[in-house]
């Protein structure tokens, strides 16, 4: 499989492009006595993506659907998170793959987390195709009535001030048009801070894979639609 290369450049550079977020604790450093009981059915999470989801050059627990299932499972929640990450995967790869994903799918996920758009900037796709795309996948969630958290992508200054703006507002867009959650910019503690990134300079750390889940997790939690009565 191909890695996600999105290439130093963009993550380094879009540190200064990112708005700002609150610092994160990893849920590993909570006290035990923090940690809740699991309760309730399980929640199904799908987590669709490229090789930031699928853990690359990852020990297999420690990829971000794992990490992510068990900070949830420590907050309360009886999650299951999918890993439907394959590496180097497009938008166009990934709107090619949605539909077989929903169909051998065992049950219909509570959840659906869409992360892709890096893989694109890599290749110059044009912002319009990577938004299609993108819509695409989300209308296969929708008319499945699934839910959706929208893992937000954003392009190195280095780019041009106006591919930069079309390809940073397709994120924003979609998740008001299909009324999902947005994370902003999914790479958000990598941009931070450098010591994140595998020797690859591009793919995060297990560490870093645990600060990403650590400032996407209540996103996540809040998405999850309310348990039927």
């Amino acid at each position: 499989m191909r890695a996600l290369s999105i290439g130093p450049v963009f993550v380094l550079a879009a540190c200064g492009a990112a708005a700002p977020v609150a610092e994160a604790t990893s849920e590993a450093e909570a006290p035990i006595e923090e940690v809740l009981p699991v309760m309730g059915p399980e929640r199904v999470v799908l987590g669709f993506g490229d090789s930031l989801m699928a853990g690359y050059n990852l020990e297999e627990p420690q990829g971000y659907p794992e990490r992510l299932e068990a900070v949830m499972r420590r907050r309360g929640v009886n999650a299951r998170v999918i890993d439907a990450g394959v590496s180097g995967d497009t938008t166009a790869a990934g709107l090619q793959r949605i539909s077989f994903v929903l169909d051998n799918l065992e049950q219909t996920p509570d959840l659906a987390i869409v992360e892709l758009g890096g893989n694109d900037l890599l290749r110059g796709i044009t912002p319009d195709q990577t938004r299609a795309n993108l819509a695409g996948i989300m209308d296969a969630l929708a008319e499945r009535e699934i839910p959706m958290v929208l893992m937000g992508m954003r392009a190195p200054p280095n780019y041009g001030v106006e591919y930069q703006a079309e390809f940073d507002g397709i994120y924003p867009d979609l998740a008001a048009q299909y009324d999902a959650s947005l994370v902003p910019f999914f790479m958000e503690p990598l941009a931070q801070d450098p010591d994140l990134l595998l020797p690859d300079r591009i793919h995060p750390t297990a560490e870093g894979v645990e600060e990403m889940v650590a400032v996407t997790v209540d996103t996540v939690i809040a998405a999850l639609p309310e348990e039927e009565s």
